[in-house]
């Protein structure tokens, strides 16, 4: 049998345990455990075992009073190669050494159990604002991240606004807040009336998809 498909198709070979098959698809070489987003799993290789929300010691991580922000999560346990994917955003893989970094809930794909995390709430945000939750990660391994379209990272030395939608993920040590602009919402964003944005203040990098994200579409009836 020959087609180009399994030409630069094939799967690749690596000994990296976070590995990029191309720019939408993730392995991660399991032997132990690794956190992801639940439902974000395509293929499988080996004896892996699933726990998703409320089972053993998946409910410990996950905070249920935040609606829409917080992270799905399933354990993903055993040996073998894990495929990961999320409707074929770009992945994108970050490396803590010891540091910290903040990610908006919905671009969090996978991370190292090993990672310390938590979930907070940007200053001065309103559930009006909305996307006002993100995920913080601190300590030593990966974290793989989507972003809707080619995402660009800006290096923040001056006062930086980004659509609360847009932005993917940023530095820690960055100052948050939320700014409204009135009656603006139709010329910079996609809403009507009211705009929200997150401001960044202090030193550090902001990453910004190239897109507010997915529209829904709506009902016909």
């Amino acid at each position: 049998m020959r087609s180009e498909l399994f030409g630069e198709n094939l799967e690749a070979g690596t000994g990296d345990r976070f590995a990029l098959q191309n720019p939408r698809l993730l392995r991660i070489g399991l032997d132990g455990d690794v956190m992801a987003r639940q439902g974000s799993m395509v293929a499988y290789q080996g004896e892996l075992d699933f726990a998703y929300q409320g089972s053993g010691g998946v409910g410990r991580f996950l905070k249920k009073t935040l609606t829409g922000e917080g992270v799905p999560l399933m354990k993903v346990s055993g040996r073998g190669d894990l495929f990961l994917a999320d409707d074929a955003n770009e992945i994108h893989l970050i490396t803590l050494e010891g540091d910290s970094v903040t990610v908006n809930g919905r671009n969090v794909l996978a991370f190292d159990p090993a990672l310390t995390w938590d979930i907070k709430r940007v200053e001065g945000a309103s559930m009006m604002s909305g996307g006002v939750f993100n995920t913080v990660f601190t300590g030593t391994g990966q974290v793989a991240i989507t972003a809707h379209g080619t995402p660009v990272v800006l290096t923040v030395d001056a006062p930086t606004f980004a659509d609360m939608q847009a932005a993917v993920a940023w530095s820690s040590s960055l100052a948050t807040s939320v700014r409204r602009t009135a009656g603006a919402g139709a010329l910079i964003g996609r809403g009507s009336g009211e705009a929200f944005q997150l401001a960044f203040s202090g030193t550090g990098f902001v990453v910004v998809q190239a897109s507010e994200g997915r529209v829904v579409p709506r009902h016909s009836h």
